[in-house]
């Protein structure tokens, strides 16, 4: 079996090749053309944009079903600050149900990985990054907003300061405790939002972190939160369910 990682295989040709079964992890397909394929029984999750199947972009196809799957889902795409708020409260209520679920496991299945994802409380670390990145670090401006707890996601390069450790193995109470203290600075932020601020621009913060020192939008620090708390609670869901069963 063959094994790429971390080469460019940009320009490659790949003709009369069998890639039965093979895994595509962390890959930027940017541009790909695929003909006369073969594609049966094929799973694909990322970042997806302007996919044609016979020159017809089924992504607004996708999305309408995952709307119609999932009404809340529509509601992660805000246009104002009020909009804003009514997705975070919605977010904080559905991720109260999912910990509830959590909380009625063993503690140890909590730290499991399902198909190499990360755990559970692996999850938790993750977001907790994600809102010291985004909301401290990008719209408070703190230069390193970071709890020792942060898991960066795993293609990002190691930065200067910024914590990694994917070996430190914290209880559930741990976890949820910075958390809750992330998602109340949230919630903090979306009360005093306007929808003035969200056409803003944020103030580069200088000192070396994550993200790099730029300005960006307000609106794309905020619904970048939305996004990554809505598409992971999805996936802790859905790994709870394989961890139950």
């Amino acid at each position: 079996m063959a094994e790429f990682k971390e080469q460019d295989l940009s320009g490659a040709r790949f003709e009369d090749v069998r890639l039965r079964d093979a895994v595509f992890d962390k890959v930027d397909l940017t541009g790909v053309t695929i003909r006369g394929a073969r594609v049966v029984d094929v799973s694909i999750d990322g970042d997806i944009d302007n996919l044609r199947v016979w020159g017809v972009d089924v992504v607004p196809l996708i999305d309408a079903e995952l709307n119609r799957r999932h009404p809340d889902r529509a509601k992660m795409s805000p246009a104002d600050a009020d909009g804003y708020r009514e997705a975070w409260e919605l977010l904080e209520r559905l991720w109260g149900e999912t910990v509830e679920r959590a909380r009625a496991m063993p503690e140890e299945l909590l730290h499991e990985s399902v198909d190499g994802e990360w755990s559970f409380i692996e999850t938790q670390r993750h977001l907790v990054f994600a809102t010291d990145a985004w909301v401290r670090r990008a719209v408070l401006g703190d230069p390193a907003p970071w709890d020792p707890l942060d898991l960066p996601h795993d293609e990002m390069a190691d930065v200067p300061g910024v914590p990694r450790d994917r070996a430190v193995r914290p209880s559930l109470d741990e976890v949820l405790a910075v958390r809750a203290d992330r998602m109340g600075t949230v919630r903090d932020v979306f009360a005093e939002l306007t929808d003035e601020q969200l056409r803003e621009r944020t103030v580069p913060v200088t000192e070396p972190g994550y993200p790099e020192s730029e300005s960006f939008e307000v609106s794309r620090c905020l619904g970048c939160i939305l996004s990554e708390e809505w598409h992971h609670r999805m996936y802790a869901e859905r790994d709870l369910a394989i961890l139950r069963g």
